[in-house]
C-alpha cells in the first residue's frame, strides 16, 4: 500500500510537515509495511516559506529590511536546493500583522522592505522567485519595492517621492535606467488568488483599503493617485494594464510586478503543487491524504486540500482528508474531489487544548490510524473473497 500525504498547516498548532508526519505515524501503526511519503502543502500565504524550505530541504535566511512603517524588521525567506530559487512572503516585510491596529494607515505604509528582501536574495545568486503577496498592509502600488530595486520614482523637482500611498500624489516621472541590473535576469511566480484590478470600484483601494485603515476620502485619493501612476507606467512599459485581473493584489503590488518585471500571477496552490512535484508521487499512489485546520465551504472553493484532490482525481486516486474541525458546509468538499473527510477531535475540549501541538499530533495520528485500519481490513477481506 502506498499513501501520499500533503496536509496544509493547522495554523497555531502544526506546520504542514508536522501534520503530515503525524498522519504518517498513524498510517504506519495500522499498516506496518505501508509506503508513506509526506509532502509540504501551502497556498502561497502564511507558511509557504516554511513549507517549501522544510519540505524541499532548502535553507532559511533572514534579511533586515525596512518594515511597513519604516522601522527595521527581520524578513525570513528561503532558498531552495537549486540555489537559484528564493521563496518569500511579502507579509514578512510589509504585512498587516507588522502594523499595530491603531497605526494602520495605507497612506504611510510601504513595500520598500520587500524590494530589499528581493535584492538580498539576488545578491545570494537567486534569479527565480516564488512570492506570496497576501496579507499586505500597503496600498502604494508597489512603488516602495520598485524604489528599493533601483527604479526612480520622482516628483516634479526630480526628488524621490516619499514612502506610502501618499507619495504617489507627487509622482511625476518613473525612470528605469538605474534599476538593479540583475533584475533583467530574474523571473517571478507570484502567488495571487485575487482578481481585482488596480483602480475603480473593485480596485485595491476600495475593496482592501478599509482593512488597512483607509477611510472614504483616503480611498478616493488613493484610487486617483494609482490611476495617475498607471498612466505614467504605461509610457515606459507596454505591459502596464491597470484593468488586468490581479493588478490590485496587495495594494497594487500585482501591478508593479506585472508591469516592471518578468512576472506571472498564479494560484498559490498551483505553484506549490508544481514546485514540489507531488503529482509524480500521486500517479503511483493507492491513497492520497490531505487536510487543513478547518474544512468548510471555503475549502471547496479552491483552497490547498482541493488542489491536492484535483490532482488525485486526475489519476483516479481516492482522497481522504483530516481536519481539526469541520462545518456543515464541508460537504461541498465531497463534490470537489475529497472522497471522505474526518475531524480529528476525540473528546469535548477547549480550543486552546485542541490546538496544543502535542494534542493535535496525537489526535491526527489516531484518526489516520483508525481510518487505515478500516482500509486494511476491507482490502484483506476482498483478497480472501
Amino acid at each position: 500500500m502506498k499513501a501520499v500525504i500533503a496536509i496544509d498547516s493547522m495554523k497555531g498548532s502544526l506546520t504542514s510537515l508536522e501534520a503530515g508526519k503525524a498522519a504518517a505515524e498513524g498510517i504506519l501503526k495500522a499498516v506496518k509495511d505501508a509506503e508513506v511519503s509526506v509532502h509540504p502543502l501551502a497556498d502561497g500565504g502564511e507558511g509557504t516559506v516554511e513549507a517549501l524550505v522544510q519540505g524541499m530541504n532548502g535553507s532559511l535566511h533572514t534579511a533586515k529590511v525596512t518594515g511597513p512603517l519604516g522601522d527595521p524588521v527581520a524578513c525570513p525567506y528561503g532558498i531552495l536546493p537549486d540555489h537559484r530559487t528564493a521563496v518569500l512572503e511579502m507579509a514578512g516585510a510589509a504585512g498587516l500583522t507588522l502594523v499595530p491596529a491603531h497605526q494602520r494607515n495605507p497612506l504611510k505604509t510601504t513595500t520598500y522592505g520587500l524590494g530589499e528582501a528581493i535584492k538580498d536574495a539576488i545578491k545570494r545568486g537567486c534569479r527565480r522567485f516564488i512570492i506570496g503577496i497576501g496579507g499586505s498592509a500597503t496600498n502604494d502600488g508597489g512603488a516602495g519595492m520598485l524604489q528599493a530595486l533601483g527604479f526612480e520614482l520622482l516628483d516634479k523637482a526630480g526628488n524621490p517621492i516619499p514612502p506610502g500611498a501618499e507619495g504617489l500624489k507627487d509622482l511625476a516621472e518613473i525612470r528605469t535606467a538605474n534599476m538593479l541590473p540583475e533584475l533583467k535576469e530574474c523571473s517571478f511566480r507570484i502567488a495571487c488568488d485575487v482578481t481585482n484590478p488596480l483602480c475603480g470600484p473593485e480596485g485595491c483601494s476600495a475593496i482592501f483599503g478599509p482593512q488597512k485603515g483607509a477611510d472614504a476620502r483616503m480611498i478616493r485619493d488613493m484610487d486617483r493617485w494609482l490611476m495617475h501612476y498607471a498612466g505614467l507606467a504605461s509610457q515606459i512599459s507596454p505591459r502596464a494594464d491597470r484593468n488586468k485581473p490581479g493588478t490590485g493584489a496587495a495594494g497594487g503590488l500585482g501591478f508593479a510586478f506585472l508591469t516592471f518585471t518578468d512576472a506571472v500571477l498564479e494560484s498559490g496552490v498551483k505553484i506549490v503543487l508544481e514546485e514540489t512535484h507531488i503529482e509524480e508521487a500521486i500517479r503511483t499512489a493507492d491513497y492520497v491524504i490531505t487536510g487543513e485546520g478547518r474544512l468548510d465551504a471555503q475549502t471547496a472553493m479552491g483552497k490547498a486540500p482541493i488542489g491536492v484532490a484535483s490532482l488525485a482525481r486526475r489519476h483516479h486516486k481516492p482522497v481522504i482528508a483530516f481536519a481539526g474541525s469541520v462545518t456543515d458546509g464541508a460537504a461541498a468538499c465531497n463534490q470537489a474531489g475529497i472522497d471522505a473527510y474526518f475531524p480529528i477531535l476525540r473528546t469535548v475540549t477547549t480550543l486552546e487544548e485542541a490546538m496544543d501541538p502535542a494534542t493535535a499530533h496525537n489526535n491526527l495520528a489516531s484518526a489516520a490510524e483508525q481510518a487505515f485500519r478500516l482500509i486494511a481490513a476491507v482490502e484483506t477481506s476482498g483478497r480472501k473473497q
